[in-house]
């Protein structure tokens, strides 16, 4: 009786000790942080749409905008001093785990100021309770101390294919990557965004960049 006892406990002790193992994701299909060894800016993907939308200004507008957002979600770069002033759209974004990525200034600013950015992704931390996986100026303008800076902590620097905010729908071509301004001296209208997004099929930037693809072994009949 000693002995069996003896064994399930040790057997109890091996499955708690192993069970993480066991259930943890394939490394093909974990989350990467860093898709390039060299710092560099990512403009374009090899095939499908991706949209992301640049947030600094509004409240109900943005409001709005959540509500009328559908699987797959556009990728919503928010900027930070815009988040401190609605935390309750931020915790909105949250609840709904909306893809969101930082939002920085201008690419001019990182060289005058070597700290703006570690000071803008602690508050996005803050905020937002997780690390950014992507990050992008809002003139797209990425010099070269701050790809550093990105590349260091495992952030990508995203910029766009196409900036669009109204007027005739840009033409689909392969891997593009659509942004869409949201600031109080430019911002699409919701509607103009709806009508967008109902022009076509839109994926995950991740989606657009992997295009993840999981092989199965058929058994011989």
């Amino acid at each position: 009786m000693l002995k069996k006892i003896i064994l399930l406990l040790t057997l109890c002790f091996l499955l708690i000790l192993y069970l993480p193992q066991l259930i943890k994701p394939s490394p093909a299909l974990t989350t990467a942080f860093r898709l390039t060894e060299n710092p560099t800016v990512i403009v374009r993907g090899s095939q499908g749409s991706a949209l992301t939308i640049n947030i600094s200004f509004g409240e109900q507008e943005v409001k709005d905008l959540l509500e009328q957002l559908t699987q797959p979600y556009p990728l919503l770069f928010v900027d930070v001093e815009w988040a401190s002033r609605f935390p309750n759209l931020v915790e909105e974004m949250k609840k709904r785990s909306l893809p969101v990525a930082l939002l920085g200034q201008e690419g001019n600013r990182y060289e005058v100021d070597r700290e703006l950015f570690e000071q803008q992704l602690d508050q996005f931390e803050t905020f937002f309770e997780t690390r950014p996986l992507w990050f992008r100026t809002v003139d797209e303008q990425f010099p070269q101390p701050l790809l550093h800076k990105l590349n260091e902590a495992e952030i990508n620097a995203l910029g766009s294919t196409v900036h669009w905010k109204e007027g005739a729908l840009p033409k689909a071509a392969a891997g593009d990557i659509i942004s869409i301004p949201h600031h109080l001296d430019e911002r699409a209208q919701v509607e103009d965004i709806e009508r967008l997004m109902a022009s076509r099929p839109f994926q995950s930037v991740e989606d657009l960049l992997f295009q993840p693809k999981i092989k199965t072994k058929k058994i011989p009949k």
